[in-house]
């Protein structure tokens, strides 16, 4: 046992939510929780306790607390950015949510549903689409992310267009603070106007200022018709002419418009059995499109169909494919969502998760491509959910290669970035992985404030320590 965790606290640990879900060290499940999802971060945690209520967040946060132990919050440790793992080893106590996976209640009337934090994402889509609704926040880890991860990072994904992201959908809270105390932020009411609204402070604050325990969210009605067509397209600003096109034709209608390289591409049909481009000829750039109405007034694919063939005739597009089927609707966005896994099998990836005005997008790409030249082995793979500016840049290096060949990609990524006004985390957050851009790029009276907000809410630094903000 490190000398920072005494036996009597894991017993005492124990006493509030059972031996069984106290890990200590010895047991190898502990380099599991200490290990990010892409494995660039390994800390393995003095100890892993399982709360299975909030009663018991709040005891084990209490216990913590008085001992002066740092506390990692943690959900599914889906995240990219080292937000949910220790960052140091041996002296930080994990607090997963896993057990707590309850869904309390759902309202058809007023279209809520009320769920404990531990929550996997596509349970609660499958408890809403039960009740005769959406829950549309959908994103490639929701098989096993956690609602309360999904708060705490104020998840995007590919439904941000017409539902935002999961700070729009998110009604009330509930969070335990670092001192153990629990703060009722629950209610839906859709209007309260009662001074400061709390829970906004923890959506996306990374668990760095409080625990996600409950979380009230707003439910959607289910489309009644939903379309999905890949169109081909000669470059990013003709992606873009596109995307004006068809959001000023279907306007909210819009869910989703994804942008998708010729390398991102060719990288799934090569790693994925069965995949496939469904254009005769190599395109430069692909857009993914899915639109979704919920009033059977008129046909949604007729009128998809009617201005895929306009775009066609305005060369804005050389090549299109409409779903006729949830298969092939299946097979167009398994070209998407299988990019991830496809490009960790090429070699090592460097990810980045920006944002850009839309009008920049092209240059921005254009400037890119140069900037990599001065390392021949790097390859550009550029996909991402453009409809709302967000961008996934990631290089590639071949396995092996050194940390001084890429190092100077966090300056050409970022620095153009900032030039053209945009952000350079739109929706993996900071964690410890992008603390220097952090401290870089965001603005200074905004990180003051930031801090004070830490000091004010966790003035020993307990929560989460070396994420979010740079010391």
């Amino acid at each position: 046992m490190p000398p920072a965790v005494s036996p009597n606290v894991v017993r005492e640990l124990a006493a509030v939510v059972g031996a069984a879900n106290v890990i200590v060290p010895g047991d190898e499940r502990l380099v599991v929780f200490g290990t990010d999802w892409p494995g660039r971060v390994q800390q393995v945690p003095a100890l892993v306790v399982r709360p299975g209520s909030t009663e018991e967040v709040c005891a084990v946060v209490r216990v913590l607390a008085r001992e002066g132990l740092p506390i990692v919050p943690q959900g599914g440790n889906t995240g990219l950015c080292g937000g949910a793992v220790p960052s140091q080893p041996d002296r930080e106590v994990v607090v997963s949510l896993a057990r707590m996976r309850r869904i309390l209640d759902v309202d058809t009337v007023a279209n809520t549903m009320l769920v404990e934090a531990g929550c996997v994402l596509q349970q609660v889509q499958q408890a809403a689409a039960e009740a005769g609704r959406t829950f549309p926040l959908s994103l490639a880890a929701e098989g096993s992310c956690q609602v309360g991860g999904n708060v705490a990072t104020n998840a995007g994904g590919v439904s941000v267009l017409r539902y935002g992201s999961i700070r729009s959908l998110v009604l009330g809270l509930e969070v335990v603070l670092a001192d153990g105390t629990r703060l009722d932020m629950l209610s839906p009411l859709r209007k309260d106007n009662t001074g400061f609204d709390l829970k906004q402070l923890f959506i996306g604050s990374e668990g760095a200022l409080g625990i996600v325990t409950q979380v009230s969210l707003a439910l959607h009605p289910l489309p009644v018709e939903t379309v999905t067509l890949m169109a081909a397209v000669e470059s990013a600003g003709s992606a873009m002419a596109a995307f004006e096109r068809i959001a000023g034709t279907f306007g909210a209608r819009v869910v989703a418009f994804e942008l998708l390289d010729a390398a991102s591409v060719d990288a799934v049909v090569h790693h994925i059995p069965g995949a496939r481009v469904p254009f005769e000829h190599a395109t430069p750039f692909a857009v993914l499109v899915q639109l979704e109405d919920t009033l059977a007034t008129s046909s949604l694919a007729s009128q998809a169909e009617a201005l895929v063939m306009q775009l066609l005739e305005d060369g804005i597009c050389n090549d299109a494919c409409v779903a006729q089927s949830g298969a092939q609707a299946q097979a167009l966005w398994a070209l998407r969502e299988n990019i991830t896994e496809s490009l960790r099998g090429i070699g090592r990836v460097q990810k980045f998760d920006v944002s850009l005005p839309l009008r920049r997008i092209p240059q921005f790409l254009t400037e890119l491509a140069p900037g990599l030249t001065r390392e021949p082995s790097l390859r550009l793979f550029v996909f991402g959910h453009v409809g709302d500016g967000n961008l996934h840049v990631n290089v590639v290096a071949p396995t092996g290669t050194a940390d001084s060949a890429v190092e100077f990609l966090d300056d050409l990524v970022y620095g153009l970035v900032s030039s053209h006004g945009g952000s350079f985390s739109a929706e993996h957050g900071i964690g410890q992985l992008k603390l220097g851009a952090m401290r870089r790029y965001k603005d200074g009276h905004q990180l003051r404030v930031m801090h004070l907000l830490k000091n004010a809410l966790d003035p020993r630094g307990l929560l989460n320590p070396g994420k979010v903000l740079p010391a």
